[in-house]
Formats: structure tokens, C-alpha cells, sequence
């Protein structure tokens, strides 16, 4: 078996296509999550090129160093937590992280910071924008059950955040793509 990590992998239609490419160049695997394929056999050099290659052309690579691998590995686990659309009331990142990797969350941290330019909370809290902007686009729920379900302590935590990652609140935001005709940005 060999498992290979995939960089760039976010939702279930990341998967469909890793699948897909792995029927087409016929190569056996076991499953296909996010951010990972395990193979039932090592692969080749040439057919290992050729799946680089093909992955390349859809905006996927393979990760090769060590410290690339950690870095992927908490951004899909955060990208994987906001599949659920919901943070666990009293969410503690650094458990989350820790529980993910078995490892220390202060020198994965500093990993993160150095290689990402930007720390992992910084990460986290956009991904928390992210599905904001979603959410408020589809106008699937109001901002307290927003609040809630991505457990802000208030809407007025949620709306400073909001502001001080956008430049705008959320209900300016609300209006500017309400007046334009482009998608959620």
C-alpha cells in the first residue's frame, strides 16, 4: 500500500476527480478522502509522473516533503471540520490540531506560521469567513444562527470579525453581492 497526500483537495467533487484519474490510468486504490489516496500498490516511477502530471492539469500535487505533508494535513482537517457546517460548541483549535496530528500544537504552529505566512488561527478564522460568506450569499440562515452554529460567543464578535478580515460588516456585504450579479466572493 502507499498512501500519497494530495495538496489542494476541498470537497467531495476534489475526490470524484482523484477518483476518476486513478480508474483512468488504471491504478488500483483503496479509497480516495480529502487530501489523500491510498493506493493498494506502490506505484512506478513512470506511472507515479504520469499521475503527477494528470493531477497537475486538474490544480492537484502530490506532496512530497515531510513538513509540506503537516502543513496539508491541518488544512484539510480545518477544511474538514466546516464539511459538518457546524464548530462543536466550546471548539479548542490546538486540541483539534493535536488530536489530528499527535503532535506538539505550539512547534506545529510555528510550522504553520513559517511555511503559510500566516498563522494557523488566521487560517482557521477565514475559513470561518468563508462559510459565512456562504451562508449569507444562499441566505440559508440569519447571523445568530450563523453566530451560533460557527460558535462565535455573539453576533457582534461574529460581525467584528467579519469586518476586521473583509473591510466591510456582514450586512453591507449582504447588500454588495445582492446589487451585483457575480457569485459569492
Amino acid at each position: 500500500m502507499e498512501e500519497l497526500l494530495i495538496k489542494n483537495m476541498v470537497c467531495p467533487r476534489c475526490i470524484m476527480a482523484v477518483e476518476n484519474l486513478l480508474f483512468e490510468k488504471d491504478i488500483p486504490f483503496e479509497k480516495v478522502v480529502l487530501g489523500k489516496a491510498i493506493l493498494l500498490q506502490e506505484l512506478k516511477p513512470k506511472d507515479l509522473k504520469e499521475l503527477e502530471d494528470g493531477l497537475l492539469r486538474m490544480g492537484f500535487e502530490i506532496l512530497q516533503d515531510r513538513d509540506v505533508k503537516k502543513i496539508e494535513k491541518i488544512k484539510t482537517s480545518l477544511v474538514e471540520l466546516f464539511q459538518n457546517s457546524e464548530i462543536p460548541s466550546g471548539f479548542n483549535l490546538s486540541d483539534y490540531i493535536k488530536s489530528k496530528l499527535y503532535e506538539d500544537y505550539s512547534k506545529l504552529s510555528h510550522l504553520f506560521s513559517s511555511l503559510e505566512g500566516v498563522t494557523i488561527e488566521r487560517f482557521f478564522i477565514s475559513l470561518k469567513i468563508n462559510k459565512v460568506k456562504e451562508w449569507l450569499f444562499y441566505e440559508e440562515i440569519n447571523l445568530t444562527e450563523i453566530s451560533y452554529k460557527l460558535d462565535y460567543s455573539s453576533v457582534q464578535h461574529l460581525s467584528s470579525q467579519f469586518k476586521k478580515v473583509t473591510g466591510m460588516t456582514p450586512s453591507a456585504y449582504k447588500k454588495m453581492i445582492k446589487s451585483s450579479s457575480g457569485g459569492w466572493k
